[in-house]
């Protein structure tokens, strides 16, 4: 039934995203970027901020949410109806990086996220002596997640590096997964 419903939705060549990873990662400056507004004036995101943008002539309507550990427990009234998670890796932050993958192996585990694909972003990629995707692909345990598709990236919020090519792999995927053209 979810699938149908995603299908029906697709067909409208409209996607959710929701975009979630610990406070200070860079969600709001990544969709900042994409939405080309000025980087320069971001503050920590108290709630949740909705952009879309046309991208392949589909509608992405990305639900950006706050990352503080106090904010964490409203994640799931997000959940519904999301194609894709984007979930954002600081990769400088290696003090947190146990953190992170628990909260990612929480969210993989609700139900209403099974069958959304789910690309993680390695922020900060531009900075001198950030983790490699080869140690994020490993601290995440990425390569044991059989229930979503997956794919992670190396990105910068502040250079705009791959988050063009982030969001033709979401489209991408879901036209594959669900069978669009």
């Amino acid at each position: 039934m979810l699938s149908i419903l995603r299908k029906a939705r697709l067909k409208d060549k409209e996607m959710r995203i929701l975009m979630l990873g610990l406070d200070n990662s860079g969600k709001t400056s990544i969709v900042k970027n994409i939405m080309g507004e000025d980087i320069n004036t971001v503050s920590p995101t108290l709630g949740f901020i909705i952009k879309t943008i046309d991208y392949d002539g589909y509608k992405l309507n990305i639900w950006d949410v706050g990352g503080q550990k106090t904010l964490r427990t409203y994640w799931k009234n997000y959940f519904e109806k999301t194609d894709t998670l984007i979930w954002v890796v600081d990769g400088t932050d290696r003090e947190r990086i146990d953190d992170c993958r628990q909260e990612l192996e929480g969210l993989l585990l609700q139900e209403r996220l099974m069958g959304a694909s789910l690309l993680v972003f390695k922020n900060k990629s531009d900075v001198a002596g950030c983790m490699s995707s080869e140690e994020i692909r490993k601290a995440l345990r990425l390569d044991t997640i059989h229930t979503h598709r997956w794919n992670i990236m190396e990105c910068s919020a502040l250079t705009g590096l791959n988050l063009q090519e982030g969001l033709k792999w979401v489209v991408q995927d879901a036209k594959d997964r669900l069978f669009l053209y």
